[in-house]
């Protein structure tokens, strides 16, 4: 990966239109940017020239994760670069760490939440879906028959799916005590059908409704 990453930042590598080459850093800041938040989006806020780097080098970005077993993909309608995480085989990077129950249940929920938002159209241009934690919460005591996290403990897993590009937390109301939520297209990467599948399969084998 060396020469191909020396012939962006030497420009042998045609750069984005109008725009001048990376420079070392900042391409090395956008391979670092999408190995910690997973989904990154035009508009994400505090990582440079990430977003317009990574869509432009797609075949560098690529070969690059392939050899970490990932798969690079760019999503033009949503404005997002991703990657995707094999769901087979046994990984030791952190994407690949396991969930905890608790956190397994709001994914899922917020997997939902998405989909019941394009059946109803209820979707802006960006590809956004809005929804409340009281939302994420009764989606949980409804589908599980089980309590949902305490709210705390709510913000503290939606603050982690938000650090990988699932969502957006707005302001919480202090006199209703429910803060919105705007689900992004990256809850489709993070919990792709298969997972989906399999969680189900996980719930049914311990007895618990499906989702």
């Amino acid at each position: 990966m060396l020469e191909p990453f020396r012939a962006i930042v030497d420009g042998e590598e045609p750069p984005p239109p109008g725009a001048r080459a990376p420079s070392e850093e900042e391409l090395t800041r956008a391979l670092q940017v999408l190995l910690k938040s997973q989904c990154v989006y035009a508009g994400t806020p505090g990582i440079g020239r990430s977003y317009e780097l990574a869509r432009h080098y797609a075949p560098f970005f690529q070969a690059y994760f392939g050899c970490l077993g990932y798969r690079f993909e760019v999503a033009h309608r949503d404005q997002m670069v991703c990657l995707r995480v094999p769901l087979d085989g046994i990984r030791h990077d952190a994407q690949g760490e396991r969930l905890r129950k608790d956190e397994t249940l709001v994914l899922l929920s917020l997997r939902l939440a998405y989909e019941e938002g394009l059946r109803a159209h209820q979707v802006t241009t960006e590809g956004v879906v809005e929804c409340t934690t009281d939302d994420i919460a009764e989606s949980i005591r409804t589908a599980t028959r089980s309590d949902p996290p305490d709210e705390q403990r709510l913000i503290d897993i939606l603050r982690l799916f938000a650090r990988k590009g699932a969502l957006r937390l707005g302001e919480r109301d202090k006199v209703e005590k429910i803060t919105p939520l705007m689900v992004l297209p990256g809850i489709t990467v993070l919990s792709p059908d298969t997972w989906m599948d399999q969680v189900r399969s996980w719930g049914a084998a311990r007895g618990e409704e499906a989702f």
